[in-house]
């Protein structure tokens, strides 16, 4: 048996072409665009190819995007104060800081100072806390990604035993909560799980997101099992180029799961499509408008 792929690519693409329409639609009515605020701090290549692509696809979707770059020696004060210019501005819907920050800077003061109807990237308290009552907030971008994928691939996940590998803010924490929420019985895996593979071998879907290139072998899944592959490490690859793995040994793991991501072109595309999504889902709400039903 060998496991269907789930593409990211062409679901996040669809989603982004949704989003596109809802924003023509959000201009109608409010007579403005939906715009997003992304804050970069400093020389990371990363970061700034990240920041580079999510300013090409607001703009193709249609909405205003504001990008505010500073250098690396900017005060934690004078971020703030950029932070709260922004919060203040009625163009911006949506405000992302990039991450991390430099060593001088408190990433959680940072966040904490970001207006939570305007934390597109949900990885404020307020919203962290919104998630777990199941109030209506915003959820981190790359969970939430993978939950669209499983409904997807699966439809109802209602009763399904689910394994999150990591217990991240970002991706461990609320995924395990959005699980909750679809009904699933789920288990937050970590380093410290003990016989971590007949954790992992009892899941009807695993989400591995550990940072540990191919950490999750073949003989771990559960046959027909769903993997979401959240991981995306860099390794060497033949005559000293680097490769793209993820946390799942994919190869292995494809000849026994029902479905997985593949890593590039899994997870990946979902999470500025997400982004996206929630910036437009903000800017209904500011401007007391229902959000679009398909998003």
């Amino acid at each position: 048996m060998t496991a269907a792929v789930i593409d990211g690519k062409a679901f996040a693409a669809g989603l982004r072409g949704r989003v596109a329409e809802g924003v023509d639609a959000f201009v109608g009515k409010a007579g403005r665009k939906p715009g997003l605020a992304v804050v970069l701090v400093g020389e990371d290549p990363a970061s700034q190819v990240y920041v580079r692509s999510k300013g090409k696809m607001t703009v193709e979707v249609g909405m205003a995007s504001f990008e505010h770059k500073r250098d690396e020696a900017i005060s934690e004060a004078d971020l703030l104060a950029l932070v709260e210019q922004l919060n203040a501005d009625p163009q911006v819907d949506g405000i992302l800081v990039q991450l991390p920050l430099p060593k001088h800077i408190d990433e959680a003061k940072v966040i904490a100072t970001i207006d939570p109807d305007k934390d597109v990237d949900g990885f404020h308290v307020i919203n962290a806390g919104r998630l777990a009552v199941g109030a209506e907030g915003f959820v981190p971008c790359t969970p939430l990604g993978c939950l669209m994928l499983l409904k997807d691939r699966l439809g109802d996940l209602s009763g399904k035993s689910a394994v999150v590998i990591g217990r991240s803010n970002i991706v461990g924490k609320p995924m395990a909560q959005l699980l909750l929420q679809q009904s699933c019985t789920v288990t937050i895996a970590h380093s410290r799980t003990r016989d971590l593979a007949e954790v992992v071998r009892q899941a009807d879907i695993v989400v591995a997101a550990v940072g540990r290139p191919e950490m999750v072998k073949g003989d771990w899944i559960k046959p027909g099992a769903t993997v979401i592959d959240v991981g995306i490490n860099r390794i060497a690859g033949d005559v000293g180029k680097i490769r793209l793995v993820g946390d799942v040994a994919y190869a292995e793991a494809a000849e026994v799961a029902g479905a997985i991501t593949p890593v590039p072109g899994g997870v990946g595309p979902m999470t500025i499509a997400v982004l996206l999504r929630n910036t437009l889902i903000a800017a209904h709400r500011r401007e007391g408008l229902p959000p679009p039903a398909d998003l």
